[in-house]
């Protein structure tokens, strides 16, 4: 196998670009079966776009193309600007990467705890696209059995930081609210509407309730919100868009989360907002913004943005992240060490396959030439035993090669020699079983 990541994140493009490869990126696993990239997983969230993929016969070059045309095509960006957008990691740094990202250490609020989340959703989606294969499927389940270690024997786990608390930390403080009884007064009597139902949405509700909001209303443009609060609480907006205006008018707080593509712009707010006596603030977690920006230059409106939450991410303790990084390097020591120690099974199990099929082929060969006579059975014997003899060699060189964490080797060779993919086997029928189309009267006899 050779595991490679393309990467783009809040660390090194801005979060516009992430926005608009993040669109596209859905479109991406349809396009990897039929090119040089043998699987992808595709992890894309608030701040980020990674697409972790196998290359087939080792060619990461012409996967890494595939995909980032397959990506720049889809998000109908120049292949160029995606090319430039996106970095690209080997396989040691692939897995040390995904292990940081599934347990916070590289989000923007370090140790966040929806990312581990969206790991485990990124390798559902890709099993159920059917490209998610057996490496790709090891990798995401160590790091995600990795984040679930740090986030029960670290304090950085115990601290339960996320993007949804930051940017409502900094709603309170916008409104200067000081102490735990102000806070949940406000909490109380705030008009809260909450626009999307992703999986952000499903937190930040969550987060809202913890808060001690009641007045929460729920739109969505899709029609799912009453599905939506029916699980998690809160009312649903119809969609008729009086019902929605009212709520915009009324509202202290506006979240939107939905990525939609449709933004509230700065001229609707304000006609909307005409006569309204109190403050409104706008949290906006959606990659591709559920606001114009422009909306920060209205009166009595703050604007909380994923880059406001970015700047006002508190430092974790210096400790709590050394501890975290300190099981990060455990994790890969023993995952590395998994893959050397990969036993050769499946490798001996596809060449003894091949191998016996072929015999089974020159077998049917003579049965269809002779009947099934004592001649056939003792040419079936010999071949067998011949067989067993030229699998010898290959099968301790496979062991051989396993012990060294040099499998993958093998495996390559089985590819170029004898065009077998290495695969667990399948039920198959008895090898060796009588020939139907004879009369076997004469070898019971001669059994008797």
């Amino acid at each position: 196998m050779t595991l490679f990541c393309l990467a783009a994140s809040h660390h090194d493009v801005d979060l516009d670009t992430v926005a608009r490869l993040s669109a596209g990126s859905s479109d991406v696993l349809a396009a990897v079966p039929t090119g040089s990239a043998k699987g992808a997983v595709v992890l894309a969230t608030c701040n980020r776009v990674e697409i972790y993929a196998e290359a087939a016969d080792a060619d990461v070059s012409g996967a890494s193309e595939q995909i980032v045309s397959a990506l720049a095509d889809s998000a109908d960006v120049e292949v160029d600007v995606a090319r430039r957008a996106l970095r690209t990691l080997g396989p040691q740094a692939t897995a040390r990467h995904l292990f940081e990202v599934g347990a916070g250490l590289d989000s923007a609020v370090v140790g966040e705890r929806e990312i581990a989340g969206q790991v485990r959703r990124a390798l559902l989606e890709a099993r159920e696209a059917g490209t998610a294969t057996g490496p790709l499927v090891r990798l995401f389940e160590s790091a995600t059995r990795t984040a679930k270690d740090i986030g029960s024997q670290t304090a950085l786990g115990a601290t339960g930081r996320s993007v949804v608390t930051v940017a409502l930390d900094l709603t309170e403080q916008l409104r200067g609210l000081h102490g735990e009884e102000e806070r949940a007064a406000f909490w109380a009597e705030a008009n809260v509407l909450l626009i999307g139902t992703g999986s952000y949405a499903g937190t930040t509700l969550a987060q809202l309730a913890e808060r001690g909001a009641t007045a929460v209303g729920v739109h969505s443009a899709s029609g799912r919100a009453e599905q939506f609060v029916a699980d998690r609480g809160g009312w649903a907006l119809p969609l008729g868009g009086e019902h929605v205006h009212g709520a915009i008018a009324e509202a202290d707080v506006i979240i939107g989360s939905s990525g939609s593509g449709r933004q509230l712009g700065r001229e609707t707010l304000a006609q909307l907002r005409r006569g309204a006596e109190r403050p409104l603030t706008l949290v906006d977690l959606a990659l591709s913004r559920d606001f114009d920006p422009a909306t920060a230059d209205l009166d009595d409106v703050e604007l909380i943005t994923l880059e406001s939450v970015r700047l006002a991410a508190p430092e974790q303790a210096e400790a709590a992240v050394g501890e975290a990084r300190v099981l990060v390097d455990a994790a890969l020591a023993e995952y590395t060490e998994s893959l050397r120690g990969r036993t050769a099974g499946e490798a001996i199990t596809a060449l003894r396959r091949h191998t016996l099929a072929t015999l089974d082929e020159e077998l049917e060969r003579v049965r269809r030439r002779h009947g099934c006579t004592a001649a056939a059975e003792e040419v079936e014997f010999a071949l067998r035993r011949m067989v067993k003899q030229l699998l010898h060699g290959p099968t301790v060189r496979a062991r051989q090669f396993a012990a060294d964490g040099r499998l993958d080797e093998y495996e390559r060779a089985l590819q170029v020699l004898f065009d077998i993919d290495v695969a667990p086997a399948r039920p198959t029928a008895p090898l060796g079983t009588e020939c139907p189309a004879h009369d076997d009267s004469s070898r019971s006899e001669r059994t008797a």
